[in-house]
């Protein structure tokens, strides 16, 4: 009779259906547990991965440099060119797309005491803004200290001079050619006066590639951001500079800036994509 009794029960529960099986697997202890463990694990992964991505998110932000406002570019079109109104700014971005106002002279121009390639001509290329100016003699002496003896050979380049500069490039090669290593008048980092090509006598005092592969030209690359310079228009980046890769080229920047450039192997283009301005 127990039997019967049984299997009946059994299979009035089975034609209970799914409900009740249900009902009944809820309340089975060690079931629940693990439901319930499974689901607290995904939520810890998920709040887990969020919180690794939010820190990601602040190191990066954390990571970019910042920059006052004021270093940044004024600009204003004026007869479809990109005009820049702070051109006294000593990290002014001057290329082939953001011109320097007509006219434009810095007005603390001095000659800088160190060894120019055409000896102690007093003339217009030996001369670079006072800042720029003070940070090329104390490379020079920290260069010459460690065995390196460098020449300046062109600085500072009026408007009036770079069109001669350029007018007598592009009877040479034309006009395309002449754009990708001389600067149009106006856009030119030598009216500036924050630049200055450089060369030495194992290149023959020659603004040329070779110079890259001198003593003196590897120190440089190596050396002229702990003095403020950058090198302008290096190997590989021609496509952002607009220009082609110049070893002799130097601009300075200040230390700060500098530093940052030479770490992330930026050109200046790049550094002001970059940084943040606050």
């Amino acid at each position: 009779m127990k039997k019967v009794i049984a299997v009946s029960a059994t299979l009035c529960l089975l034609l209970s259906g799914c409900s009740q099986v249900d009902s009944l697997l809820e309340k089975v202890p060690f079931l629940q547990k693990d439901n319930e463990s499974e689901s607290t694990i995904d939520k810890t992964d998920a709040n887990k991965e969020q919180q690794d991505l939010n820190q990601e998110t602040d190191q990066a932000e954390e990571d970019v440099p910042t920059l006052d406002a004021k270093f940044f570019n004024e600009v204003k079109v004026v007869d479809g060119k990109n005009v820049i109104q702070n051109p006294t700014n000593f990290l002014v971005l001057v290329n082939k797309e953001l011109s320097l106002p007509d006219g434009y002279i810095p007005e603390d121009l001095v000659r800088p005491n160190v060894l120019f390639s055409f000896g102690d001509q007093d003339i217009e290329k030996s001369y670079m803004r006072q800042d720029a100016a003070t940070a090329l003699e104390i490379m020079f002496e920290e260069a010459k200290k460690a065995g390196i003896h460098l020449f300046a050979v062109s600085g500072y380049r009026s408007y009036t001079r770079q069109s001669q500069v350029f007018s007598a490039e592009v009877s040479k090669f034309g006009e395309e050619n002449a754009s990708l290593s001389v600067a149009i008048p106006g856009t030119s980092e030598h009216q500036t006066g924050l630049s200055m090509d450089l060369s030495s006598q194992s290149a023959q005092f020659e603004l040329s590639e070779q110079f890259g592969e001198t003593t003196e030209g590897k120190w440089m690359a190596e050396n002229a951001h702990h003095y403020g310079f950058i090198l302008r228009y290096p190997k590989g980046k021609e496509g952002i500079t607009g220009y082609k890769y110049e070893p002799w080229h130097f601009r300075y920047v200040g230390k700060e800036a500098a530093a940052v450039i030479y770490e992330n192997k930026w050109t200046l283009e790049e550094y002001f994509g970059t940084v943040k301005k606050i």
